[in-house]
């Protein structure tokens, strides 16, 4: 049992927003640091991240050194912490071992954190390493071996048979809207919840993406088929007496007129995605589908790379790898050479 107890602690906000802290003073000022900058789900994570390293490695955080950053890692990846107590989740135990993208995620959380501990002048070093020194290290400094193993797993889409199935198990204009501006506009789950009636521009066929991932803004083309069912939908779907700006409001119930939450489109996605017999379709396989179908049609990777808002280019060469025929169009209009460089006339 950790001695700090750290314990996730919600409540609401002056103006209604989700309020997340720990009980651990320090914490609990990283995370308001965050709210004035992050989604909550963000911080929601961050919190979880740090609850569970406090209760792992159970020291305050000015006496946690590098040493305990490293035992930790080892704890993630075995299930078992120092004290040979199994880490707790909400709603039970953790398994044995967590996916190393979720110990990479746990210590850039970390690391963060004590980087605004140290910026604020209330520790002397973040304790977080960049990386382990190799015999390289001397000539090539801060060239160390990555604390965790970083597997980049291709994301998985819907084949065109799929997206009908799904689509046709939607119930209403506005979902068969929402859907479409994932899978024809490649927006993210937030992004499509974000919307606000001035941001649909139908002459033009754009959006107006007001708050995307990092704040970012952009604007982005989106099929006819998306603006049909909007218009759809707010002829005769979405309440007349609606309080809120919000594009896509819940349609029946209490909440009637007001917006729509990412629980509830979370439901309604796997409601379609049950009754079309689908074993797979989340908000966020449409948007890589979308992304995956535009570079397959021989959009341009930058173009892919504006449409999709990615910071970096790297993180849309991606779809580079999901589109089928690029890698083999590649490869046949080189294969002729290779095979003359490599052989000289014998079987081939």
């Amino acid at each position: 049992m950790s001695l700090l107890d750290p314990c996730l602690i919600r409540s609401r906000g002056p103006a209604g927003e989700p309020v997340v802290r720990l009980g651990m003073p320090l914490v609990d000022d990283y995370l308001e640091f965050l709210q004035g900058r992050c989604r909550p789900n963000t911080v929601l994570a961050a919190a979880y991240d740090l609850r569970v390293f406090f209760a792992v490695v159970d020291k305050p955080p000015a006496a946690v050194t590098s040493a305990d950053v490293l035992g930790f890692i080892t704890a993630q990846r075995t299930g078992r912490d120092s004290l040979d107590a199994v880490q707790l989740v909400p709603g039970g135990q953790e398994p044995a071992g967590v996916a190393t993208s979720t110990v990479a995620r746990r210590l850039s959380t970390i690391s963060g954190f004590f980087g605004y501990l140290q910026a604020r002048g209330d520790v002397a070093a973040n304790p977080v390493p960049r990386g382990l020194p190799t015999r390289r290290e001397r000539s090539r400094p801060g060239q160390g071996v990555p604390l965790t193993r970083r597997v980049r797993r291709l994301p998985r889409i819907l084949t065109p048979a799929e997206v009908d199935a799904l689509t046709a198990a939607l119930r209403t204009h506005r979902d068969r809207a929402m859907v479409a501006a994932m899978v024809l506009g490649g927006l993210r789950r937030c992004e499509v919840l974000g919307l606000r009636l001035e941001d649909l521009r139908p002459a033009e066929r754009r959006i107006f993406i007001a708050d995307g991932k990092g704040g970012h803004q952009r604007l982005v083309p989106v099929s006819a088929r998306f603006f049909a069912a909007v218009a759809a939908y707010l002829d005769a779907e979405r309440p007349a007496g609606a309080t809120t700006d919000r594009a896509f409001v819940v349609l029946k119930g209490p909440h009637r007129g007001g917006p729509l939450s990412v629980r509830g489109l979370d439901e309604m996605l796997a409601g379609a995605k049950r009754r079309a017999g689908l074993s797979h379709a989340t908000c966020h396989e449409l948007r890589h589908t979308c992304l995956t179908r535009l570079r397959e049609a021989g959009m341009a990777l930058e173009a892919v790379q504006a449409q999709a808002g990615h910071a970096s280019i790297e993180s849309t060469r991606i779809y580079l790898h999901l589109a089928d025929d690029w890698l083999a169009n590649q490869y046949r209009a080189a294969a002729e050479v290779l095979d003359a460089q490599l052989y000289a006339g014998g079987d081939r």
